[in-house]
């Protein structure tokens, strides 16, 4: 198991955020982690890389606790969002040369180099951060999040602002990073028929709690109570969207 989250939870103050959520994560697997605004999804992912501490429960990664291997694990995993913002006045090759001391990758340049062109953005190289795209940014975000070649890679909406065909793109390289690499991927997402196609199951979150793991068909016999021959994820989360809105 690369991943054990047993019983997590985070308060804040009287609000609860995550309750009691546990899952796993097998080598090499995408797992898609969904939810409303709200749910808990970001606060779990942040709790999973350390940035965040439990209020109860516990977070194994490789075999190992986050809280006293933390540095050993880092080295082996990574982590972007576009909703991250990085230091705008240093252009991106700047930007990427920090992270790559940071995870200490050998030939920093040649691998910056190869993250560039996989991600199609070798001409803003010597472009200031201030100056890209809400989409070039993520694309940034990306090519930080392959430096070190991660065992785990954490994405949270990684294609949120990305046009269709860019984002089609960034998930066939996912995939095939997956499928190449054996890279285990957890990521949270909005785009329903993105994780019907990439995921081979889900942890559907609601108010800070799993209401449902499976596969995306498990997933959508579950929670719409009704036997279907496909998944319906998009059908499943207006259900409860809805549910939400009205309880």
């Amino acid at each position: 198991m690369i991943v054990e989250v047993n019983n997590l939870t985070k308060r804040f103050g009287s609000f609860t955020a995550v309750d009691s959520v546990t899952f796993g994560v097998e080598q090499g697997e995408i797992i898609g982690m969904l939810g409303p605004n709200g749910a808990g999804k970001t606060t779990t992912i942040h709790m999973i890389l350390g940035l965040i501490t439990p209020s109860a429960g516990e977070v194994r990664i490789f075999g190992r606790d986050i809280r006293t291997h933390r540095e050993e694990i880092l080295q082996q995993i990574n982590f972007t969002s576009p909703y991250v913002a990085f230091p705008y006045r240093l252009t991106v090759l700047e930007n990427l040369l920090v992270f790559a001391r940071l995870y200490q990758v050998p030939r920093r340049r040649e691998k910056i180099d190869a993250m560039l062109e996989m991600f199609g953005i070798t001409d803003l190289r010597d472009k200031p951060i201030a100056r890209l795209s809400s989409g070039e940014n993520t694309r940034v975000g990306l090519a930080k999040a392959m430096l070190n070649d991660p065992r785990l890679l954490l994405l949270d909406e990684p294609t949120a602002y990305l046009d269709p065909e860019i984002a089609w793109q960034v998930k066939e390289l996912m995939m095939r990073v997956q499928r190449e690499r054996g890279t285990t991927i957890l990521y949270t997402s909005h785009n329903m028929a993105e994780v019907e196609q990439m995921c081979s199951r889900i942890v559907f979150l609601n108010h800070g709690r799993v209401i449902a793991q499976g596969s995306p068909i498990e997933i959508t016999q579950s929670i719409l109570k009704e036997e279907r021959d496909e998944p319906a994820l998009e059908e499943v989360f207006l259900r409860v969207v809805r549910e939400r809105i009205s309880a």
